[in-house]
């Protein structure tokens, strides 16, 4: 690969102040007719700012470096171009495209989009991650894909059985390549790429520009377009008329937490957005259990489904729409006074474009997150981004909903009252009062009214969280200790710890655990491999894994406590270094 010289191509574009025309759309991009028909069927009008700016580039061939937060839309900026490489009467076998990225979750989600994408062309793609049983992997294979979307640790197995042939591929994506550095895959990465062709078209896109990524461009791609698409600026006078919050809740918890607050709340019309397709679904059912006239939206519904949603929330017949990012792209409902994050966003900008939805033409909002403790690093990266504080507040008491619905009742009884009308319904009041008192009548009269609204008699408890210190001034985090790209051993630094073993510097869940693997520098095991491991199986990611310690016959990682045994699970049904390790909790730790 020869270096990008001084002339390669820079557009550099502020966000939404770039938008392509919109007249021109899809259609006005280079795509064959087939995807044109799948992205009108799912919905898509107008392509987002690195759409536009991409896709033009790479059906041309062009190698590009794309700097872009998530939620900008680059899963369609890499992978519509890609489709268009895919010959109509190709006898399928070896794979022309293969997609790096740095998590199982998100190899799911880039392989559904391309899948959706490109079903007119019967395009075959194949998800290729740990923790899913290898023989199925294997079989797709021999069979043939088109698109193989791989996390770098299995990839590196694949090709080390020789099951991964790469000698066809014209394409390789390195999607979040930033992040997939920091959790140690840089050497996995050198020699994915070395194996593939020295023709191929790279494309590499990264939220950050650290200059090991630097590195990998000028090693990797020809003389590529450098793209980037900035972030929404922060403008301290775009969102005062939204009130931001956040509540600490544990992960158990989330769903009774949401609940809790929207009880109190009694929001108009709120949006709820969750990061998956499946919290989606399972947040609606909860909240339709609850009484709640819950509406999910998302990337598994047709366009008629989607509308049939948004129908029933614009006329008032549904009370919340739960949904992803992506589904909600477009949104705009003038009836929305609150926004929920049910997770903190993993992007900054994601979190202004969504609160962006209310406090809109005068009218107040409220924007509510709830944050995992780890997840408080993240709300200061929102809070230097927006220039605005997110205020912490514990989880509504149990006697704040009762006096918020007693509140509610009053208000209710009032009005009824005022608006007249009772005199069909006295004979009954004057027939009870000659055998009860009246005040019972009222009890009992009140206390059918709650259970008509759907009012919980018995609330769950939800364990109040303290804010912890792993925030920081501005947002910014200690060193948490994790030894990835420092020398092996005992020497790693394990982050300062307060009594009890809680890492005041850690945004988990307060305590931390150390696990015992049983598999160490004797097997060529590293820190990046358990980092990896961790991270690839789990919710985990790799800020929240350390410190590491690796010794020749073993190896010890730290895990926030809440999430120890399903990284028990997760590693004892994945390999390490191809072979499988035995973890448990460590019994000195």
């Amino acid at each position: 690969m020869t270096a990008p010289d001084e002339r390669a191509d820079a557009i550099d574009h502020a966000g939404e102040a770039t938008a392509p025309d919109p007249a021109a759309g899809f259609a006005g991009l280079g795509l064959r007719p087939e995807v044109l028909r799948a992205l009108a069927r799912l919905g898509y009008e107008e392509p987002t700012p690195i759409q536009a700016e991409t896709i033009p580039l790479l059906v041309e061939g062009r190698d590009l470096l794309g700097q872009a937060a998530t939620g900008t839309g680059k899963t369609a900026a890499f992978a519509l171009p890609v489709l268009e490489r895919i010959p109509a009467d190709r006898a399928r076998h070896q794979p022309l495209a293969l997609v790096l990225v740095p998590t199982r979750e998100l190899a799911i989600q880039v392989a559904e989009a391309v899948y959706r994408y490109g079903r007119d062309l019967g395009v075959e793609v194949l998800p290729v991650y740990g923790g899913q049983p290898i023989g199925h992997q294997l079989k797709v294979l021999r069979r043939g894909v088109d698109v193989v979307v791989a996390t770098p640790g299995r990839a590196v197995d694949h090709i080390g059985r020789g099951t991964l042939p790469l000698d066809a591929v014209q394409v390789v994506v390195l999607d979040e390549a930033d992040e997939m550095l920091d959790m140690g895959f840089a050497e996995d990465l050198e020699a994915i790429l070395d194996a593939t062709p020295t023709e191929r078209q790279t494309v590499l896109f990264s939220a950050t520009m650290p200059p090991r990524i630097d590195h990998l461009t000028r090693r990797h791609l020809r003389d590529p377009v450098r793209i980037r698409i900035a972030g929404p600026a922060a403008d301290a006078s775009a969102t005062p008329l939204v009130r931001q919050r956040a509540h600490l809740v544990a992960r158990a918890h989330k769903t009774a937490a949401l609940a809790r607050v929207l009880d109190v709340e009694a929001p108009t019309s709120a949006l709820v957005f969750c990061r998956t397709r499946l919290e989606v679904d399972e947040v609606t059912e909860a909240l339709k259990a609850r009484g709640y006239r819950a509406e999910a939206l998302h990337g598994g519904m047709d366009q008629p489904q989607r509308d049939r949603v948004m129908g029933r929330l614009r006329a008032g017949t549904a009370d919340l729409l739960v949904a992803t990012d992506v589904a909600a792209r477009g949104l705009d409902v003038d009836s929305l006074t609150h926004v929920v994050n049910y997770d903190v966003p993993s992007a900054p900008e994601s979190y202004v474009h969504r609160i962006g939805r209310v406090g809109r033409a005068g009218r107040e909002g409220v924007a509510i997150t709830l944050a995992e403790p780890r997840e408080q690093r993240q709300l200061g990266n929102i809070e230097r981004l927006t220039k605005q504080a997110i205020t912490i507040e514990p989880v509504p008491s149990v006697e704040v909903l009762r006096a918020r619905q007693q509140e509610s009742t009053r208000t209710a009884i009032r009005e009824r009252l005022d608006a007249g009308g009772l005199e069909q319904v006295r004979p009954v009041v004057d027939a009870l009062a000659d055998e009860l008192e009246l005040a019972d009548i009222a009890l009992a009269a009140i206390a059918l009214l709650h259970e008509a609204s759907g009012v919980v008699a018995d609330e769950p408890h939800i364990p109040h969280v303290a804010p912890g210190k792993g925030k920081g001034k501005g947002g910014e985090a200690r060193d948490r200790g994790r030894t990835g790209g420092r020398p092996e051993g005992r020497g790693a630094p394990a982050g300062p710890k307060s009594r009890g073993g809680r890492r005041s510097d850690d945004g988990a869940s307060g305590e931390t655990v150390t696990l015992w693997v049983s598999m160490g520098a004797d097997e060529g095991v590293r820190p990046k491999d358990l980092v990896g491991a961790i991270a690839n199986e789990t919710r985990l990611n790799g800020r929240q894994i350390g410190p590491i310690t690796i010794t020749p016959g073993y190896s010890t990682v730290g895990v926030p406590s809440d999430a120890a045994d399903e990284v028990i699970a997760a590693m004892t049904r994945s390999t390490i270094k191809g072979r499988r390790a035995k973890v448990r909790r460590d019994r000195h730790g």
